[in-house]
């Protein structure tokens, strides 16, 4: 199997948002820190069909982990 590296642009256009570098930190922003109790796929600001494919993106395929895995991380960072 071949192992492809996904942008963390790539993931945003995949999940319906803008993928400017400028638009995915303010969302990043926006939405920091998530709480340590609440998993990446089930934050509240996600729609149904964005939480949908982030769970697909982390149980299926292997390809996608990792930017997935560096969302949840930026997520819970704190941001000034």
């Amino acid at each position: 199997m071949d192992a492809f590296y996904h942008r963390f642009s790539e993931l945003f256009a995949q999940i319906g948002l803008s993928r400017e570098p400028a638009d995915i930190r303010a969302f990043i922003e926006k939405n920091s820190p998530l709480s340590a109790e609440v998993r990446l796929e089930d934050a509240p600001f996600w729609s149904a069909a964005q939480a949908t494919l982030l769970r697909e993106k982390l149980q299926d395929d292997a390809d996608w982990s990792e930017v997935v895995d560096q969302l949840n991380a930026a997520l819970r960072a704190m941001h000034n």
